[in-house]
């Protein structure tokens, strides 16, 4: 019995951690908090035994996690006028398509290419965190017509395969479109819903009676996971996002994305080397 204490309250402050470091990086970069939450998550899936599901699991969690975390992070922005509804509205239902058919396809790939596909992009993330330059430009305004179409719908498949919110890559093609640091932060900060509902009903679906799912779960969603995280990522999004108007951006680019590439680093090396 005490074992079984002690091996639960490992995995509930994993969890409150997890939550509390997404939430507040949710607010800060707008990223959604899922590249906290899924290597998180993967972790002490693992450690408790349900290896074989457990990226599968820590993605399509982290996606439902995001759908309250993004609501309340981009509501916050809002009252600071740092959302572009325009851009939000227009990009919307190109990232949703995405979002599903990039849900799909990760149920159907094994969690060791999941792992090396988040550590691979999430290196590449972290890098552009770490290097690069708020004067660098792709245009001089955010892409409407087909190039709109085709850039959300492979944003919304790339953050859907990772289990990320949107702004992870919103924000840097916003910023390199000639945005804001802080307009592109509260506008992709909203991307994260448009992701995360339609992939946790894809997730559900495709993971209906898969064998060696963590109790609790629906389909890929394990239900006591995502409450635990979604209390404490929306606790604690608003204060990210307070903090994001009053401290030196770019330092904390480059402090999350030190963060970043150890973990996405060790991620790739472990698919890789297991």
């Amino acid at each position: 019995m005490m074992s079984l204490v002690v091996e639960n309250w490992v995995l509930m402050s994993g969890l409150v951690g997890a939550g509390l470091l997404a939430g507040l990086a949710a607010g800060l970069f707008g990223i959604g908090g899922g590249i906290v939450i899924v290597p998180t998550l993967a972790i002490l899936m693992t450690t408790f035994g349900f290896g074989e599901t457990a990226q599968h699991v820590a993605i399509a969690t982290s996606l439902a996690t995001i759908i309250l975390t993004s609501a309340r992070s981009v509501m916050a922005h809002h009252r600071h006028g740092a959302v572009d509804s325009a851009v939000l509205i227009g990009w919307t239902p190109w990232i949703m398509v995405g979002a599903g058919l990039g849900m799909w396809l990760a149920a159907r790939l094994s969690g060791e290419v999941l792992t090396a596909l988040f550590g691979g992009i999430g290196l590449l993330i972290a890098a552009q965190f770490v290097f690069g330059r708020p004067d660098w430009r792709l245009a001089d305004e955010v892409p409407k017509g087909p190039m709109r179409a085709g850039l959300g719908a492979s944003l919304g498949s790339l953050s859907a395969l990772m289990g990320i919110g949107g702004g992870t890559f919103g924000v840097s093609l916003m910023t390199m479109c000639g945005r804001p640091m802080h307009q592109a932060i509260g506008t992709a900060a909203g991307f994260g819903a448009a992701i995360g509902l339609p992939s946790v009903i894809a997730a559900m679906l495709t993971g209906f009676g898969r064998e060696g799912l963590p109790p609790g779960s629906i389909g890929f969603v394990n239900v006591p996971a995502f409450i635990l995280l979604s209390v404490f990522t929306v606790m604690m999004a608003p204060l990210g996002a307070r903090l994001a108007h009053r401290l030196d951006q770019a330092l904390l680019k480059r402090l999350f994305g030190v963060l970043l590439l150890l973990v996405a680093g060790r991620m790739l090396y472990g698919s890789i080397a297991g």
